[in-house]
């Protein structure tokens, strides 16, 4: 087991909640920015999801000293050009809430046939000195003609995933971590997370204490 938490550089409860499930077999302290006092927030405005990702989480490492796992997601729909991306979060605007993102979205989709999408994710772990892990997931699916459900968070009640006809919103957590975008990043994650703790260890005892 680490002698030091691995912090969700996240405030983000669903999210924490979802990763906390993930890591629930492993000897590990999961610790998020919630077990922390206030620190500067990460600028977002890398070009990719990877780009983002790193940035929280080798800034989150470096500010409070531990290793620490970031995630950027987001949903990628095939009629708006790869929209919202990135800018999923903020597709309203800065601080716009999960209904207002998701009503814009079927808003603008209103009478498109081609309803392909996708959830992308990339979970990087970084360490305070820079080094970091990268894993990913994708989930395809198809965007709803209206929001269903009221489990999960962000585009979740939109996002249709036809093998288990339901929402993201429709589903348990369990359901929803075995096909996620997340779920698919975390897995590959799990499967090797034995190697993860011993190269997090050698790279945090090249740091100071």
């Amino acid at each position: 087991m680490l002698d030091r938490p691995l912090v969700l550089a996240t405030r983000n409860q669903g999210k924490i909640a979802e990763f906390k499930d993930l890591f629930s077999g492993f000897q590990v302290n999961v610790k998020s920015l919630s077990d922390f006092g206030p620190i500067p927030p990460v600028s977002e405005d890398g070009n990719t999801f990877e780009e983002n990702a790193y940035k929280k989480a080798h800034f989150t490492a470096r500010v409070l000293g531990f290793p620490a796992l970031a995630d950027d997601s987001g949903l990628v729909v095939d009629a708006l050009k790869g929209a919202p991306g990135i800018r999923s979060a903020r597709f309203c605007g800065e601080n716009a809430r999960d209904e207002q993102n998701n009503l814009k979205l079927l808003k603008m989709m209103e009478g498109v046939t081609n309803r392909r999408a996708a959830f992308e994710c990339v979970i990087v772990i970084a360490v305070p000195r820079g080094a970091a892990l990268v894993y990913e997931g994708r989930c395809e699916g198809e965007i709803a003609n209206e929001m269903r459900g009221v489990k999960g968070f962000g585009y979740d009640p939109v996002f249709y995933y036809p093998p288990m006809e339901k929402t993201f919103g429709e589903m348990s957590g369990k359901e929803k971590n075995r096909v996620s975008h997340r779920g698919k990043a975390m897995a590959r994650l799990q499967e090797e997370f034995g190697k993860v703790l011993v190269w997090i260890e050698q790279r945090l005892s090249e740091e100071p204490a």
